[in-house]
């Protein structure tokens, strides 16, 4: 019985382009699989769903930060206004220094912003026809502030000016030893204005 020997020796070209032919096919099916596994259409690797989520109100979000009552309500009308002047004693004894400050009240029904700040104070001391300090005269550094009244409530400046019962002018801010004003049981009006709105009435207080 005969056996048929293969050939030994180089074969032809075409049996080795048809194995890396096959060789290749095999390579880019296994890598069409894994890449079918990692990035499932319509899974987790679709850009669309891994987007992150919409932002929400929190404390980040500027508008969402913002106080509601500073930014809807209104500028205040004058006439809904209330300014008043206060003294921290009626009377002060030789060598006490009044304390002046004030207060606004918002008259009408519904929250309103008045620009209360430094930058639109104003203290006027007189007495008789006299007038004889004025916080303006010698003012530095003068200040906005927007403030949000609610309906009825007083809102009092936090820190009170002191006066040094001295006479003021703008040609004067920079004397230390400034006339004083008499005393000995002298009467001296206190008038405020703040936001452009008047004092209602000026405030009455002696100097002894």
């Amino acid at each position: 019985m005969s056996t048929i020997k293969h050939p030994v020796g180089p074969q032809a070209s075409t049996v080795y382009r048809r194995r890396r032919l096959v060789v290749g096919l095999g390579v880019f099916a296994v890598l069409l699989i894994i890449i079918l596994i990692v990035v499932r259409p319509g899974g987790g690797g679709d850009p669309a769903s891994t987007a992150a989520p919409a932002p929400t109100g929190n404390a980040a979000d500027p508008a969402s930060s913002a106080d509601p009552a500073a930014t809807a309500a209104p500028a205040c009308d004058p006439a809904a206004v209330q300014v008043e002047a206060i003294t921290d004693q009626g009377a002060y004894d030789a060598g006490d220094e009044p304390e002046l400050s004030l207060s606004v009240t918002n008259t009408g029904s519904t929250p309103c912003v008045l620009n209360a700040g430094t930058s639109t104070q104003v203290f006027t001391i007189t007495s008789g026809a006299d007038v004889y300090w004025t916080s303006t005269d010698c003012q530095t550094d003068p200040a906005d502030a927007e403030v949000t009244l609610e309906p009825g409530v007083a809102v009092s400046t936090k820190t009170p000016l002191t006066w040094d019962r001295t006479r003021s002018s703008p040609e004067t801010c920079e004397i230390t030893d400034r006339e004083a004003v008499p005393g000995e049981g002298a009467s001296y009006y206190l008038s405020v204005s703040v936001g452009g709105v008047e004092s209602a009435g000026p405030t009455q207080f002696l100097l002894n």
